[in-house]
This record gives C-alpha cells, structure tokens and sequence, in this order.
C-alpha cells in the first residue's frame, strides 16, 4: 500500500521502500477498512500499528475467498483496539481513536545573521490539534511518544503524529507529562514554530489546522 505515488495527473510510480529503509513505520502497511468494531463506523478507514498486520492477528478462515480474492492483496485481521490509533470517514477529518490525540511538533526559528539554518527541534514538547481539554496548547511528554504514522492518503504519502492522552479516564500509559504555557504562548505570538520536519515549520497563522 505504501509502495507507490499517485501525481495530480493520475500518473502512478512505484516506490521501493524495502531496499532503502529498513524503518518499518515508512515500509510497512498501516491501514485498513473496518468490518466490525465498537467505537468506529464500519466502512471507515483506520490507521493501525506497522506490526499489526502479521500473521498472528490474522483472520485464515474469515470467510469462503474467490480466486480473484486470493490472487490479490485482500486479507483480513483482527487488530487489538490498542494497536488502533485513528479513523476516518470518507470525506471526513481522522479522528483519533479514545485514547489517542494528534499533535505537530514544535520548533525555535534561529535568529542569527546567517541564512538558510534550519530552527531547532523542542525534544518531547508537541502541540495537540485534535479535539479535546488539550487542544491548541503546548505539552511535554515523556521520552519518545512522538510516533509518526506514515500513511497513503489519495495515492500520496501523509503523515501524522499521535501520542496517547485522555481526558476521561487515567491511561496506564500516559504520555502528557505537563501542559507548557509558557511555549503556548509562545506560539500564538508566532515566537515559535509548527510542523512535522524543519522544512515544513511555520508560525501558527500560516498552519492549516483542523
């Protein structure tokens, strides 16, 4: 699912992810569609953990498969509600799965005389952007709950980062440590900077948000 890239013109190429990354997040398949769940609508897309798709949450014997089944690439998994992160409705916004927010990470703009140096990365400090107690405020987390989901998105590579947080409940594997008011501050004034790499970050006014 991942090895290919759809251009404006309908023109596909393939990609081969497997001989040069070996970082499965970027190679591995990690959507599906839901045929039966709780929480989630069936029919909608999911986003799930890069190892969940292995044979030991594998369904062999889910139904009768054609021979046009078996020849593609349709196969069929019951994933643990852990290892399931969001969804989305076609024509919809992804909504994070209970449990779940999304969030950018921050950046510091250098500010020397020199051009061209990228702004610094805040180590485990992220702004969440969905909805909730937390959304449109800096937090810091704990040690490496930045996980990137790679993912294809109408042909075309999409990321997005998730880290676990509730506002309902005491997660067992809580990551928001402390909300970060001073750096929230600091980005609604444009002081700071939102993206997912150093290329893409940009003042908080010129991010497209949902």
């Amino acid at each position: 699912m991942k090895n290919s890239h759809t251009f404006s013109d309908g023109t596909v190429i393939r990609l081969e992810r497997d001989y040069n990354n070996l970082n499965r997040r970027y190679t591995q398949p990690v959507q599906g569609k839901v045929l039966s769940a709780d929480n989630i609508p069936v029919g909608a897309m999911v986003l799930i953990h890069h190892n969940s798709l292995h044979d030991t949450n594998r369904l062999f014997n889910y139904r009768p498969l054609s021979g046009t089944d078996i020849a593609s690439d349709l196969r069929f998994f019951s994933i643990p509600e852990i290892e399931a992160y969001l969804w989305q409705v076609p024509g919809e916004e992804w909504k994070p799965i209970d449990g779940f927010v999304t969030a950018l990470r921050v950046f510091e703009p250098y500010r020397g005389v020199i051009q061209g140096i990228p702004p610094k990365l805040l180590q485990d400090i992220l702004y969440i952007t969905s909805e909730g107690q937390l959304k449109g405020h800096v937090v810091m987390t704990l040690k490496s709950c930045d996980y990137e989901i790679v993912f294809q998105d109408n042909g075309k590579e999409n990321r997005v980062i998730r880290l676990r947080h509730s506002d309902t409940e005491d997660l067992e594997r809580e990551e928001v440590i402390l909300v970060h008011n001073d750096f929230t501050k600091k980005v609604n004034a444009g002081e700071l900077l939102l993206g997912l790499t150093p290329s893409d970050a940009k003042p908080l006014h010129e991010k497209e948000i949902a």
